[in-house]
This record gives structure tokens, sequence and C-alpha cells, in this order.
């Protein structure tokens, strides 16, 4: 039996659906992503801790979920709302449904909610602080809405310290060639070695740098460069990740140590951060980039990848300084999408070179991040 559900707005807004997934009350960021698949990916991807996803594909749960198409050890997305809910997935690979799959991971989602409305309003308006309330009716969104703005901000939280890797860890493939397997860290009997600083690192950017023949290690967002460069890293990559830049000043400021001394290079968090390493900032967009269409100009070939993104921050290009130079930008709204220092080995994207959904026109970001280790062996 299907039961109800609301969607509330922090300006009052009441939409009413119908609920699926877990019982509880989700709150969190309302954001959309215009994917039209990968809705697994999209839901385990760390970057999304604290938001509610709407999907702008009309119809979700199609092919079901499995594990191999984890980004991480579950769902991080505070709550999913959608159009129409597939409730027979068909796919030689599913193993349960998209419902069961989020009452498992106690993540509340709602559908028959007017999506392509919904996404207009974040467009024209920007994102906003939402509840998903199953169970709950019209005559229930007062009370949905009081606890809504009892919530701290999203950009109050550091999301990262909820999805980050505490203790140094070593990543390898299982046999299947797409499931991680995570140990307590052992040097790396081959390389080359990259010391991964996991502020939410999506397990796709592990899988690429493990299948170029890289080791890697994950270390924590608080890690020293002391401690880092105990690791013996060939090479350091700053990894994507939740939340506002600038509140992780302190560990931007760590960068600089390890850019001195070994190739530093960053995706999406990590490229807003190396940026605020070396003195630029950055600012919140109305509605972020989310999806996996976003076109990208490269300004010394003049080639356009298409790219898959997701972020709600991007680093200012009036604060860039000179020592960086902006290598490519976003053909819809000319925000920074990557960088290079003119004399250290540093180089940042805004979008997700692993895609996960989406394209793979922009991994030669890994190709090349391999090359510039590799002539030490």
């Amino acid at each position: 039996m299907k039961k109800p559900a609301i969607l509330v707005l922090a300006d009052g807004t009441v939409l009413e659906g119908t609920g699926f997934g877990a019982e509880s009350v989700a709150f969190g960021e309302l954001v959309f992503n215009t994917s039209m698949s990968g809705y697994q990916e999209i839901l385990s991807d760390p970057s999304y801790a604290g938001q509610i996803v709407t999907l702008t594909m009309p119809h979700i749960g199609n092919y079901g979920t499995n594990e191999s198409d984890l980004e991480s050890d579950g769902i991080k997305a505070s709550g999913l709302v959608v159009r129409s809910l597939t409730e027979r997935p068909s796919n030689w690979q599913s193993e349960q449904g998209l419902d069961v799959w989020l009452a498992a991971g106690g993540v509340a989602a709602i559908s028959e909610i007017d999506t392509r409305s919904l996404t207009r309003r974040l467009r024209d308006h920007g994102v906003i602080a939402a509840a998903i309330a199953p169970g709950r009716t019209r005559a229930d969104a007062g009370a949905v809405l009081e606890e809504l703005r009892a919530q701290p901000d999203y950009g109050d939280v550091d999301w990262v310290r909820q999805v980050a890797s505490r203790e140094p860890t070593t990543v390898t493939l299982q046999p299947d060639g797409r499931r991680l397997r995570k140990t307590t860290y052992e040097a790396p009997t081959s390389g080359p070695h990259v010391v991964v600083l996991d502020f939410g690192v999506k397990y796709s950017i592990v899988r690429n740098l493990l299948e170029r023949g890289l080791a890697v290690t994950l270390v924590g967002p608080d890690v020293t460069a002391a401690d880092v460069f105990d690791l013996r890293p060939d090479g350091v990559l700053v990894s994507n990740g939740p939340g506002d830049p600038a509140l992780l000043s302190t560990a931007a400021t760590r960068l600089l140590d390890l850019a001195a001394e070994v190739p530093t290079w960053g995706i999406c968090l990590g490229h807003q951060l190396l940026a605020q390493a070396f003195g630029a900032t950055t600012y919140k967009l109305d509605f972020g980039h989310r999806g996996p269409n976003q076109p990208v100009l490269d300004r010394a070939t003049g080639r356009v990848v298409i790219t898959s993104q997701n972020h709600g921050f991007a680093v200012d290009a009036e604060t860039v300084p000179d020592v960086l130079e902006i290598t490519q930008h976003n053909l819809n709204d000319d925000t920074v999408e990557a960088f290079r220092h003119k004399t250290l080995d540093v180089r940042a994207v805004q979008y997700h070179p692993e895609a996960g959904p989406g394209p793979h026109d922009a991994a030669m970001f890994f190709d090349e991040f391999r090359d510039v280790l590799a002539p030490k062996y």
C-alpha cells in the first residue's frame, strides 16, 4: 500500500507525494541532478552528504541497485525526490530495488512530485533547505517546517568529518575489477605511490588510479604534511568532498608544504582547496553544477569536453593569483574548471574526470597524472 509523504521547503512550500525508502524524516539542502542514469552512484557519492537530491529524469529505479556500482560504503545523500519510482526493476546485475536499498540505508524518499516544476524553482531561485516527511500529510506541514527551520544551515556544517577516512588505509582492487578492498596501511612494494587526501573520495577516482598501476593510500583530512611525507608518496591527490571549502582553510594551508615537494593534483573540492591554498577565494553558486552534461573548454587546445560535475561552490576567477594559470572554463557560465601552477607540479579540475555517472571525455586527467609519476620507475 502506498504511503503519503510531504516535501516541505524552508519558504513554506508544501508538495504532497508518495513516500518510499526509510520512515524517518530527512532534512537537507535541496539540489537537482540532470543525469539520466546513475542514481545509485549519485546517492552514494560522499559529496552529496547533507543534501536531498531531486532527479530530473522522470523514471527512476528501472535497473535496481547493486554493490558494484557504489561510490562509497553506503548512501551519503540525505534524501531523494523523484517523479516516478519503478517498483519492479529489471537488470541482470540488480540485487535489490531502490526502495529496499534506501530503506536499508535509513534514507527517506518521495515520488509523485512534479520534478520539472521543482527543478525550475531551484534554477530560478537557488537551492533551499527542505524536508521529506514520510507518513505525513499537508496538515502536518507546520510541525515539519518548524523542525526544518531548527536545523543548522548546510554551509555551517563540516560534512567532510562525516564521510572522510580517519586512519591511513591501503586500497586495492578485488578480483572482479570493480569493488575495492580496504586494509590497514602497508607500505607499497611497487609504485608509483599516490597518497589520496580523502575529503570524501569517490570509489571511481580510486579505481581509476588503481587501473593505471598506481598504488593508493587514503589518509584523512586532518593529516599533517609530515605524516604524508612519512608515507613516501610519489604524488598526492586531493579528493572531492561535501560542503563549503571555506570551512577547511586549515587543511588548505597544509597543501602548500606538500605542493612544494611532490606533484599535488586535485579534483572538485580538492580543486577549490588548492586554489585557496595559493590565495584564491571561493563562493557559492545559486544552484550548482550537478549532472553529466557540462561543457568545458580547454584554453590551450580549443578542445571542448563534456564533463560530469557535482559541486555547489566555485573558485572566484577574479581572485586567482598570478602564480596560477586558469586553463579551462565552463562554457555555460564561464566558471573556473581547471588551473595549473606556473612553477610547481600542481594541477586541479573542478569537474569529475572519473565520471560515474557520466561521459569519460576527461579521463585523460588520470593518464596525465600517471605519466607525471611514472618516469621515477
